[in-house]
């Protein structure tokens, strides 16, 4: 457990200030991106040109402890991406592409060079093209092709797809398709022999990958050091929480894998971290009229989203997830949108009550998963739930329970890094 980690979210929590200290340098080597605040992470974001190869030498000696390689590029020079992949295949490094990131044609080069690898967005490939009409270099390209693929351990059912696939159409991988070629790999699976590359020197011409190694761009290696970590590269950057959003107002309902009393949110949220991954998210209710009874509630996911302004939730991200988008939803908060004793005649949107909806907070529950409800009357004695889709006017109903519905958009209040 990290230090102090209690006390700054406790501090994030009770202030929820939004001014957040600067981030980390990046540095840029062409279209690669290395993060001063996790140097163990290189991400390839653009085209690859004449000049990437040599980018991502300097990307290496900034960080030459680096595990991963994280890839969105829609491909680029063909001879450029073998040497950038070799690279990564002798280093043993881990490729991954996160959900919403594209790696097409000669970005396919460098996935399959992983000693690990993840496809969580799209891989696609195609036969190479040149505008030039060579059949020399072209069959030569091939060869390059085959050779280094082969090195790499690549599925032959995937090289046909990729050779049978025109240069102007792209064989994007369905889940099925990345299943049944093994194109996600863990790191103790066999993966090929490694080869050193040549990098040409600046002001070279030659693209053509060869087994001698150079004199003029030495390769940093990485330290042979045992990892102590249970998680691999991959699993480390998908896998392990490197922030948490935190959210006021909201209630993550449902998927409760533990629940239990603390002190206050930051407790809450620690007990959730310290669950080994099993714990994805909570809610805390902060209602100082609940003196006995579970506060806290860990989560397996982050279930159902539901409001309740006594309520502090939290999300853990991993590395491999983006900050989340703001969430608008239908919501009837018990605390402030429930009101006893009163009904609300008329606008029913059945003749019949709900069935499915026994008590007052399944019949919240049915009002806010049913799109066209804006209210409920449920009426104690008879067990009875009256789904609105207009609101008549209020009269005193005894025993009776109704709920307002309104939409309402919720952000993170703060992203805490926990790194």
């Amino acid at each position: 457990m990290r230090i102090r980690f209690r006390a700054v979210v406790t501090v994030a929590l009770l202030s929820l200030v939004s001014a957040g200290s600067a981030s980390a340098a990046e540095k840029t080597f062409g279209p690669f991106i290395v993060d001063d605040a996790n140097k163990s992470v290189i991400t390839l974001n653009g085209d690859i040109d004449v000049n990437s190869a040599l980018s991502f030498r300097r990307a290496l000696q900034t960080a030459p402890d680096a595990k991963l390689v994280t890839l969105n590029s829609p491909g680029g020079n063909v001879q450029m991406g073998l040497l950038i992949a070799d690279d990564i295949h002798q280093r043993k490094l881990a490729t991954y592409i996160p959900q919403g990131s594209k790696c097409y044609s000669a970005c396919s080069f460098v996935f399959l060079a992983g000693n690990e690898r993840k496809v969580d967005g799209e891989l696609g490939v195609h036969q190479i093209s040149s505008d030039a009409p060579d059949l020399v270099g072209a069959q030569l390209a091939i060869s390059d092709i085959i050779e280094v693929l082969n090195r790499f351990g690549t599925p032959m059912d995937v090289m046909h797809v990729m050779f049978k696939t025109p240069p102007d159409d792209m064989h994007v991988f369905t889940s099925e398709e990345i299943e049944r070629y093994h194109l996600n790999r863990s790191g103790d699976e066999p993966s090929g022999t490694a080869t050193v590359v040549d990098v040409p020197a600046p002001s070279g011409t030659a693209t053509q990958p060869s087994t001698a190694s150079s004199a003029t761009a030495e390769l940093p290696m990485t330290s042979d050091l045992q990892t102590e970590s249970r998680l691999s590269p991959l699993e480390e950057f998908t896998k392990r929480p490197n922030r948490i959003a935190i959210y006021t107002g909201l209630d993550l309902f449902g998927d409760d894998i533990s629940s239990l009393r603390v002190d206050d949110a930051a407790m809450c949220a620690k007990s959730c971290l310290v669950m080994d991954g099993q714990c994805k998210a909570f809610t805390f209710n902060a209602n100082p009229k609940i003196k006995r009874g579970p506060n806290c509630f860990l989560k397996s996911s982050t279930g159902r989203a539901d409001g309740n302004s006594v309520a502090f939730s939290g999300r853990f991200l991993s590395a491999a997830e983006e900050d989340p988008s703001s969430l608008t939803l239908g919501t009837i908060d018990p605390q402030s949108a429930l009101y006893d004793d009163i009904d609300l005649p008329g606008g029913d949107l059945s003749r019949r009550p709900e069935r499915s909806a026994k008590t007052p907070l399944d019949c919240r529950l049915a009002c806010i998963d049913e799109k066209s409800c804006v209210a409920f009357t449920y009426i104690k004695p008879k067990k009875e739930c009256w789904l609105k889709g207009a609101i008549g006017t209020p009269i005193f109903g005894r025993g009776m329970v109704s709920g307002l519905k309104k939409l309402e958009t919720f952000s993170p209040a703060k992203i805490i890094s926990l790194d």
